[in-house]
């Protein structure tokens, strides 16, 4: 089958993650599929780490970022016009039998022209105008009516959540047909197998140590800073736990300044920011992971890669998180915001081997039995009407 796969999105960090993902479970199910991406967002050409030259493409991101709200907004619902203009030309080129497009506000222009040329499109819903955002939404009443007509006008919808799903479904009632698929991981990349771990760890620094990791975005919604300050005061207690924390981001000099201060350089490693290809050889250092705060409609990316490299993680219990991991069996929760909580989980499993062993073991089996990539591709194609019973 040819399949059209069409996002809105800059195609970096979690985003490129996750879309090349799907399309590599598209691929590897024998469909060709082409992206469409706008200049400079293409995700199959990752972004190298660290700091770089700002782009053209760049600048100009940055400076949409700045505007007031509802003329960022009005720029959003404008893309549409240059969506049908790519789209129609893309339509004639390559003849998808398929369109599946990542949501994004105000867009509907595909699932319009989709609907006209008896095209069946799915739409992956990460994002609604229902949600509580950072960047508060000005014109929310034209955004949810728009988003009400594209969820009712499309072929098939893939939550990533229960909770987009539920909150779509109070909103907007009649629906199209839906599908909750939470992220996966890539198995070919987060394999434990083909990494050399004692080597690793030496290269690192953390050989003998007990390392509890964390890999993604300093941002104030993962809760790195505030873990931080708390676990700070009690890392004595457990002289054999070492924190290795990956990653950048807006927190990540707020953070910095809490290891100095505290003169902690030697116990909490922050390495910064590395690419994606490198994130399975430091997740291999680790021998179990924690997530301080997440959201309650997102489903964490790294939560998934950890689990498939057979580490398990400390993690708040949102909705999302809570559907994937089992308590004590793939994974620890603690109760959602309740940070020493989620600091007491992490220094008692410093001195627990046997089970971090255990439940690592169970949380790959779990990745390798239902959240691969292919998995994921198996459940869209599944809103297809052909593929209904």
């Amino acid at each position: 089958m040819r399949i059209l796969y069409h996002h809105r999105t800059r195609g970096r960090d979690v985003e490129g993650v996750h879309i090349r993902g799907v399309v590599g479970g598209l691929r590897e199910l024998g469909h060709e599929v082409r992206v469409l991406s706008f200049p400079g967002a293409d995700p199959e050409q990752e972004q190298p780490a660290g700091p770089a030259q700002p782009s053209r493409q760049g600048r100009l991101g940055a400076l949409v970022s700045r505007m007031p709200g509802v003329l960022f907004e009005m720029l959003e619902l404008g893309y549409n016009l240059v969506t049908a203009v790519r789209m129609r030309r893309v339509f004639a080129q390559f003849k998808p039998q398929l369109v599946y497009e990542r949501y994004s506000l105000f867009l509907c222009a595909t699932v319009w022209l989709a609907r006209r040329r008896g095209i069946p499109v799915i739409l992956e819903i990460n994002d609604s105008a229902l949600v509580e955002r950072v960047r508060p939404l000005r014109l929310k009443s034209l955004a949810r009516r728009i988003e009400r007509w594209c969820l009712r006008n499309a072929t098939g919808l893939v939550f990533i959540s229960s909770y987009f799903k539920q909150q779509a479904e109070t909103a907007y009632g009649d629906i199209a047909p839906s599908v909750v698929s939470p992220n996966a991981a890539d198995l070919t990349r987060f394999d434990p197998a083909r990494h050399d771990r004692e080597r690793l760890r030496a290269e690192r620094g953390v050989a003998g140590r007990v390392v509890c990791g964390y890999v993604g975005a300093f941002v104030h919604w993962h809760g790195v800073n505030g873990f931080v300050e708390a676990v700070a005061a009690r890392l004595a207690e457990t002289p054999e736990l070492v924190l290795v924390l990956v990653g950048d981001g807006r927190s990540l000099p707020e953070v910095r300044a809490l290891v100095q201060a505290h003169g902690l350089a030697d116990r909490i490693l922050l390495p910064g920011r590395v690419p994606h290809n490198e994130i399975p050889a430091w997740i291999a250092c680790m021998d179990y992971a924690v997530l301080p705060d997440s959201n309650h409609y997102g489903s964490p990316v790294k939560l998934f890669e950890f689990m498939a490299m057979g580490v398990a993680m400390v993690a708040p219990d949102y909705a999302p998180v809570a559907e994937v991991v089992s308590d004590g069996r793939t994974g620890w929760l603690f109760p959602q915001r309740q940070l020493q909580a989620c600091v007491q989980r992490v220094l008692e499993l410093a001195t627990q081997p046997e089970e971090r062993r255990h439940v690592g073991a169970a949380a790959r089996d779990y990745i390798v039995r239902e959240r691969q990539w292919r998995n994921n591709a198996e459940q869209l194609l599944g809103l297809l009407p052909e593929a209904q019973p």
